[in-house]
């Protein structure tokens, strides 16, 4: 099983800016090598330049500049150029599907923050004092950075990420061959239905509070983001005040994203220490919270229809709160390793059919919160009701697997 690990590293001042240098020069390395593609693609013999034309000139690139892009690790800096050709793929491949393509764009100094070691050992080593008690990583050209290490580590140091979060600095180790933890058998199984009143309702009847950090904070949020907004968008450079009040906005974002972090991987932990098999909608949380299209008005030209947009904007502002898609993923995770299933089924109809006479219509459903059949007059509430079906569905999955 691989697993990644997260921990926090504590690097000296000097450290500290030598990792800084490392992350502007491996941006610096991204843009130049999407600058080359671009130029190469404008001219007119359209000259498509791949990953292995650039990665083979990396060694007169480092020999060239030696007091930058030579200090680095060779391999991390392949990984960057990898990078940026998975950058490239993606684009190619929405283009040919149809879709949006959102052609790769160069990187800002505070938009590059990660660069990755592809292989422990490798300009990079884990645990490079053994010998003391303190945990340290070695990283080429930064020298050996002590780190946090909050919980025990198993498995195989496979490749090591090094990202900066605001003012912090983490280690992100991708392990393999990580041993299963299973846990006792319970016997049981549950059906959740994910919502935004309660953020999910179990076929037992119970119902998950929905925090909602983002509404909580949102106060806080409007007025750091207000004052923000008093500068001018795009300068060359910020003053001191600027890059305060954008210092603020991205702490109140990342304390909303940790909280919703913290409460998604507590919440999991409880289903899965209850339960042998959790069935769960297999939802398209992109497509749900996609905005509606423009409708033109065919009388005025230029003008259009409303569209709902408003009322949808805060539907998808409370599903993105929620957090499904980050939540379904932590779920399917621990319940992996803790040798239990999760099953995702269809999640058409879920609210609409009677979990008692098997009923289908849009009418079951008289309100928001309210269940009704109109072929057997079975009334409960209606997440109830979509939690029951999915536990159906999830057992027939089962019974259809064994």
């Amino acid at each position: 099983m691989i697993r990644a690990y997260k921990f926090r590293l504590r690097p000296t001042v000097r450290q500290t800016q030598a990792l800084s240098e490392m992350l502007r020069d491996h941006c610096s390395l991204y843009n130049g090598a999407l600058q080359e593609r671009r130029d190469a693609y404008r001219h007119a013999s359209k000259t498509s330049i791949r990953y292995g034309n650039q990665s083979a000139q990396l060694k007169e690139i480092r020999a060239f500049d030696p007091e930058r892009q030579g200090r680095w690790s060779f391999s991390s800096q392949q990984a960057t150029l990898r990078r940026l050709d998975k950058a490239f793929q993606a684009f190619f491949r929405r283009v040919k599907a149809g879709q949006t393509p959102g052609y790769p764009r160069f990187k800002g100094a505070g938009h590059f923050d990660t660069v990755t070691f592809p292989k422990d050992g490798d300009g990079c080593r884990w645990d490079s004092t053994p010998h003391d008690q303190q945990v340290r990583v070695r990283l080429q050209g930064v020298g050996h950075v002590r780190v946090h290490q909050h919980r025990p580590m198993k498995g195989r140091v496979k490749t090591v990420c090094v990202k900066r979060e605001g003012k912090h600095w983490y280690v992100i180790l991708a392990c393999d061959s990580v041993p299963a933890e299973p846990l006792p058998r319970t016997g049981a199984i549950v059906g959740i239905d994910m919502g935004v009143t309660h953020f999910f309702t179990t076929s037992s009847g119970v119902h998950v509070a929905n925090p909602r950090f983002l509404q909580a904070s949102a106060e806080a949020l409007a007025e750091a983001q207000r004052a923000l907004d008093a500068f001018p968008r795009h300068t060359r450079r910020r003053t001191k005040k600027h890059r305060a009040a954008a210092r603020k906005v991205a702490r109140l974002h990342a304390k909303i994203r940790r909280q919703r972090l913290d409460h998604h991987h507590k919440t999991a932990l409880g289903l899965v220490r209850e339960h042998d098999v959790i069935g769960h909608e297999r939802l398209n949380t992109a497509g749900m919270t996609r905005a509606p299209k423009a409708k033109p008005d065919p009388d005025n030209d230029g003008a259009f229809l409303a569209n709902g947009a408003a009322a949808k904007a805060g539907l998808n502002r409370s599903i993105l709160d929620a957090g499904w898609g980050q939540f379904l993923g932590i779920l399917a995770n621990k319940a992996e390793s803790a040798g239990r299933r999760v099953i995702p089924v269809d999640a058409r109809n879920t609210s609409r059919t009677c979990p008692e006479c098997g009923h289908v219509a849009k009418e079951n459903r008289t309100t928001q919160a309210k269940f009704e059949c109109t072929s057997c007059g079975f009334l409960a509430n209606a997440d109830h009701v979509g939690a029951l079906n999915v536990l159906n569905r999830a057992g027939l999955a089962l019974c259809a697997v064994a």
